[in-house]
C-alpha cells in the first residue's frame, strides 16, 4: 500500500515538473528576424544546377591572361626566330591539315611559326586555362557563328581580341569579348550609357560581332582580310592593298599594315593551330564547372542593385558582376520603354521566379524608408510580404551618422554606395549631384553606419608615390589603382622587366 501511495506521489511530482517546464517554455520570446530573413523564409525553392564555383568564377575573370594577350601582340616581334623543338617540316605538315579543312588561307610563313613556338615556349599554361574557360563561352560563339554562315573558326578571334575576360579593356578603350570600340559599338546598336555599356555583354556583343564580321567579308571576300580590318579598320587594310601593288594575300600587304595588326592575323593562326593540335604538345587542359548555357535571363520589372539581388538570392555581388557586366554601377535600371535583362544561374533563377512578386514587393517596401536616415520600420501584419509570418519579424533601427569620402581617381557611385552600404538616389540627394558623373577630390558627404577602414592603397599612395609593400607585383598595384596599367607604371618609372621590392617608390601619375 506504502508502495502504491509513493508511486502516485512521485508520478503526480513528475507531471507537476513537466506541466511547469512546459509553461515556461510556452512563454518563451521566439528570436527575432531580420525583415529580409523572414521574407526568405517563404520562399519556395527550386534546385536545378550549381552555383559558380568561386575559384571558377575568378578565373573567368581573370585580367592577366586578357593583358598578357594585349601585351604580346603589341610587344613581341614575331619576325625574331624562335627556338623551340618543332621542326619546321612537321609544321608544314600539320598547317596544310588545317588549311584543308579550314576557309582560311593558313600556309606557312617563318612569322607563323615563330608565333608558334613562342606562344608553345612561353604561354602553355595560358592556353591550358583558356581551354577550359572555352568551354564557358564556345558553345555560345559557336551557335551565332551558325546562324550568320561565318566559320566557326573565328570563335579564336575573342581569344585573341580579350582572351575570353568579358570586362577586358585596352589601352585605347577597345572593350568585351569582342574589342569593340565605342563608334563600332553604337553602330552594332551597342547601347552605352551612365548605367550600362552593352559592349561587356557576352551575348550582345557577339551578336553584334556576327553582323560586323559578315559585313566585312562582303567588302574584302577572304577571311584573312577580314581579320586585319577587324583589328585596324577596313581603311587601313585597304590602303595597305593599295601599296602592295593591289595584292589580296595577308601575306603579302603585311609589312604595310600597323605592327599591332602584323601581329595579330599569325596570332590567332597560332591560336587555331596550338588548340587543333593541343594533343601532339601534350596541353592537358582543365575541365569548365558549367557553361553559358547553364545560365539564364529574365527581364526586370523594377530598378534594382546587384547588393539588393545578392541578399535576397544568396548570391555573391562578384557573380552578379561578372554574369552581369554590362551594368556600370551595380544597378540594373528599369524604364518603361526598352528592357533590360538580369543574368543568372539557373538554380537561382529558378528562386527568381518563384518568389517574383515578393521580390518586387520587398523592393516597393525598401523604397517606403531609404530616404530617411533616422527611422524605425514597423511591419504589420497587412504589409507588403503578405506571406510572411508577423511573429518573427523584427523592427530594424537605422542609426546612421555624418561621414565624409574624397572622391578618388576611377571611383563611381555605385562602388562608394556599396562601400558605405547605402543607395545610389541617396548619394546623390545628400550632394546634390543630378547625373552619375563624379570627379576626383570632391568630398562627398554620407550618412552611414557603416565604418569604412582606408584601403592599402590610401595608406601607401601619398602625392602620386607608391610604396611598394611585401608580396606586390606591379599587376596588383596597377590594378589598385583604376585606370592604371602595369605598362604606364613601367613608364612612369623607367622599369623594363617586372622586378620589383617592398620599399620601393613608385610613381603613379593616374
Amino acid at each position: 500500500m506504502k508502495k502504491s501511495i509513493l508511486y502516485a506521489s512521485l508520478l503526480l511530482s513528475l507531471f507537476s515538473f513537466g506541466q511547469e517546464n512546459a509553461e515556461k517554455e510556452i512563454n518563451l520570446q521566439l528570436p527575432k528576424v531580420s525583415y529580409l530573413d523572414s521574407l526568405k523564409s517563404t520562399f519556395v525553392n527550386h534546385s536545378t544546377s550549381n552555383c559558380i564555383d568561386e575559384r571558377w568564377l575568378t578565373e573567368l575573370a581573370n585580367i592577366e591572361l586578357s593583358e598578357s594577350m594585349f601585351s604580346d601582340i603589341s610587344d613581341i616581334n614575331f619576325d625574331s626566330e624562335v627556338s623551340y623543338d618543332l621542326s619546321s617540316e612537321v609544321l608544314k605538315k600539320r598547317l596544310a591539315k588545317l588549311d584543308a579543312k579550314s576557309p582560311f588561307n593558313i600556309e606557312y610563313n617563318p612569322a607563323l611559326e615563330n608565333t608558334i613556338k613562342s606562344f608553345l615556349k612561353n604561354r602553355t599554361k595560358a592556353f591550358e586555362r583558356l581551354m577550359a574557360i572555352s568551354e564557358y563561352y564556345f558553345p555560345m560563339f559557336e551557335e551565332h557563328l551558325a546562324k550568320y554562315n561565318i566559320p566557326m573558326e573565328l570563335k579564336y578571334l575573342a581569344i585573341v581580341e580579350s582572351a575570353l575576360n568579358p570586362r577586358a579593356k585596352s589601352r585605347v578603350g577597345a572593350s568585351g569579348l569582342w574589342q569593340f570600340m565605342y563608334p563600332t559599338g553604337k553602330q552594332y546598336n551597342l547601347e552605352v550609357n551612365s548605367y550600362v555599356d552593352e559592349r561587356y555583354d557576352p551575348l550582345k556583343a557577339t551578336e553584334a560581332a556576327c553582323q560586323y564580321l559578315s559585313s566585312l567579308y562582303e567588302i574584302f571576300g577572304d577571311w584573312s582580310l577580314v581579320l586585319a580590318s577587324y583589328n585596324a579598320g577596313p581603311g587601313n587594310v585597304s590602303k595597305a592593298i593599295r601599296r602592295s601593288g593591289g595584292s589580296q594575300n595577308y601575306w603579302n600587304i603585311r609589312k604595310n599594315l600597323p605592327r599591332e595588326t602584323a601581329n595579330y592575323v599569325p596570332a590567332f593562326l597560332a591560336t587555331m593551330y596550338i588548340y587543333e593540335f593541343r594533343k601532339e604538345h601534350g596541353l592537358q587542359p582543365k575541365k569548365a564547372s558549367l557553361t553559358y548555357f547553364e545560365t539564364d535571363t529574365i527581364m526586370i520589372k523594377k530598378q534594382m542593385s546587384f547588393k539588393h539581388i545578392s541578399e535576397l538570392l544568396d548570391i555573391p555581388v562578384e557573380q552578379l558582376e561578372f554574369l552581369n557586366p554590362i551594368y556600370k554601377l551595380k544597378v540594373i535600371p528599369f524604364e518603361t520603354d526598352k528592357a533590360h535583362y538580369l543574368r543568372l544561374p539557373k538554380n537561382k533563377m529558378g528562386l527568381f521566379v518563384s518568389n517574383e512578386e515578393k521580390i518586387y514587393a520587398y523592393l516597393e517596401y525598401l523604397e517606403t524608408f531609404k530616404e530617411k536616415s533616422k527611422t524605425e520600420i514597423v511591419v504589420s501584419k497587412d504589409s507588403i510580404a503578405t506571406n510572411v509570418d508577423s511573429t518573427v519579424v523584427s523592427k530594424p533601427k537605422l542609426e546612421r551618422k555624418t561621414q565624409y569620402y574624397t572622391i578618388k581617381s576611377g571611383d563611381n557611385l555605385g562602388e562608394i554606395a556599396d562601400k558605405y552600404n547605402v543607395l545610389i538616389s541617396e548619394l546623390k540627394k545628400w550632394n546634390n549631384l543630378k547625373g552619375n558623373t563624379i570627379q576626383a577630390g570632391r568630398r562627398l558627404k554620407i550618412y552611414s553606419d557603416k565604418k569604412v577602414v582606408s584601403s592599402n592603397n590610401e595608406n601607401t599612395t601619398k602625392n602620386g608615390i607608391y610604396t611598394v609593400q611585401k608580396g606586390d607585383s606591379l599587376f596588383t598595384i596597377a590594378k589598385k589603382h583604376p585606370g592604371v596599367t602595369v605598362e604606364e607604371i613601367k613608364k612612369w618609372n623607367d622599369i623594363s622587366g617586372d622586378n620589383i621590392q617592398p620599399g620601393m617608390k613608385l610613381k603613379i601619375n593616374g
